[in-house]
């Protein structure tokens, strides 16, 4: 059958611009066939990245169809599946393009720079300390090694970089690759530096704050390693070892829970005052409120009471059950 792969194709601080291919193909075909058929046998100026072929590496990442996923993982069949051609009389098309926050060096090669220089940020090692065993190795039992199974799997394809809506509002996020490996070094039994990992992983929105649980790094992890998953873990620890007293970040998740075990639902009215405002103990977050609270009166907008949530008590003992859990499990 024919297929038409429309390509989008960018030199560095150049306007990008589709090009389209027509190629006979086979269901089973993956987009990386296609490309090194394109490059061997239409276009040799087609620049990508490619390496093991076989979803072990993550070279030749990429977006397909608007989504960021592994070219040599997905397939013609699998694609026309997801979005069948519009017209009975054209061929189908299959979209693709270079990486998202990354700049484009040519076509689909991006420059991984920023990737690797953000994963630094976060000693995505072991630390020395706890390396330095004389005369011995540094032995883990199986289930100490079991916590690192599903972080390990990591392949750096960038894909969860992609996507990272954080990353493309806020530069200074470290990114979800980054934390998911951060993870990992706080789960490491071997590793010395957990409390001051977790100091460093919560600062600002540089670290796990920074997250705004869009949850596509999940979805397009080929290796389903679901780093948004692993941020979560991060802040969990975090808040254990926080009170609100310590950041507006904390603060906010703790007093989210706390409303919402009072009364199923968030009551607005407390929120703003109690995050922001910090119980009324921060005169200018109160203050900075007002504006807000004046337009929101204006329009109607502002809840003049609470009414709590049919099962509030269910929601109330589902929350305290979680958290029991967890207390178990540390």
């Amino acid at each position: 059958m024919q297929v038409v792969l429309k390509i989008l194709r960018q030199k560095s601080n150049q306007s990008p611009y589709l090009q389209s291919y027509t190629l006979e193909v086979e269901p089973g075909n993956t987009i990386l066939d296609c490309l090194n058929r394109i490059k061997w046998e239409q276009d040799g100026s087609l620049a990508f990245r490619k390496n093991c072929r076989n979803t072990i590496c993550g070279s030749c990442s990429m977006k397909i169809n608007g989504r960021s996923a592994l070219a040599c993982k997905e397939n013609i069949g699998h694609e026309l599946q997801q979005f069948p051609a519009s017209s009975q009389n054209n061929p189908p098309e299959i979209t693709i393009a270079p990486l998202g926050n990354l700049p484009v060096i040519k076509d689909l090669v991006v420059d991984m720079s920023p990737f690797w220089d953000k994963l630094q940020q976060v000693d995505p090692y072991v630390s020395t300390q706890g390396r330095a065993i004389p005369e011995r190795e540094f032995l883990q039992s199986p289930e100490e090694r079991s916590r690192l199974d599903q972080t390990g799997n990591c392949i750096m394809c960038g894909a969860c970089y992609s996507e990272c809506n954080a990353l493309t509002v806020n530069p200074d996020f470290v990114g979800p690759h980054a934390l998911a490996k951060a993870q990992r070094m706080v789960e490491d039994s071997r590793d010395t530096q957990k409390e001051a990992r977790l100091e460093v992983y919560s600062q600002g929105t540089q670290g796990v704050w920074g997250c705004t649980r869009c949850y596509f790094c999940n979805v397009v992890c080929p290796m389903e390693v679901a780093p948004m998953d692993q941020i979560t873990q991060i802040k969990q620890q975090i808040l254990e070892r926080k009170d609100g007293q310590d950041s507006r970040a904390i603060r906010h998740r703790k007093v989210l829970v706390e409303l919402v075990k009072e009364g199923g639902w968030v009551d607005e009215r407390k929120f703003g005052l109690f995050v922001v405002g910090n119980y009324f103990r921060d005169l200018q977050g109160l203050l900075s409120l007002v504006p807000l609270g004046l337009n929101m009166l204006v329009k109607g907008k502002f809840p003049l009471s609470f009414e709590a949530s049919e099962g509030t008590q269910e929601v109330r003992s589902l929350i305290e059950a979680i958290q029991d859990q967890q207390t178990v499990k540390d």
